[in-house]
């Protein structure tokens, strides 16, 4: 004997409503990439992928500039197998950021030096993000499991002169 079961029994189960296509504002992704030679490139072609689907095709030269910065950085930097990378599109700007497992030096000048070798390797992320108008930096990570948190900050308007530029 099969039990029967009524239409209204699937209503119960929950239904997403947001059918939207991708937009700027809702620009939320993560990615877990491996601490190897070739995550900064298929971190560049996701945010190519990611920016265009969204329509910020203007934002796709410099944020991919910086998004293998960031994870070349991390990967750099890192003791563990994995970095994570983050791109969301928040108030006008588009936010990256970088995690890997380096914690923080206790000793001022091992940290010092440290943070001497973090900003020489982010060099021209520096460059880029100037010239865009945004901001960049990098610090401790407060998410389980620590680490040091890289992050830049490209505004709309300064990705669009950047890619103007001749």
């Amino acid at each position: 004997m099969s039990a029967v079961v009524s239409p209204s029994a699937f209503t119960a189960c929950p239904s997403r409503g947001d059918h939207s296509p991708p937009a700027p504002e809702n620009l939320t992704y993560s990615l877990t990439l491996p601490s190897a030679l070739t995550s900064p490139t298929i971190a560049r072609a996701a945010t190519r992928t990611v920016l265009t689907a969204h329509g910020l095709a203007l934002m796709v030269d410099p944020a991919m500039q910086a998004v293998a910065e960031l994870t070349a950085a991390a990967c750099t930097f890192t003791s563990t197998p994995e970095i994570y990378l983050s791109l969301r599109f928040r108030d006008g700007s588009l936010r990256i950021s970088a995690y890997d497992s380096h914690p923080r030096h206790t000793h001022a000048r091992l940290a010092a030096a440290c943070d001497g070798r973090r900003r020489g390797a982010l060099r021209l992320l520096a460059c880029v993000v100037r010239a865009c108008q945004g901001d960049w930096g990098f610090g401790e990570a407060h998410e389980p499991g620590g680490g040091t948190r890289m992050w830049a900050t490209i505004p709309h308007g300064g990705a669009a002169a950047y890619a103007v530029r001749p």
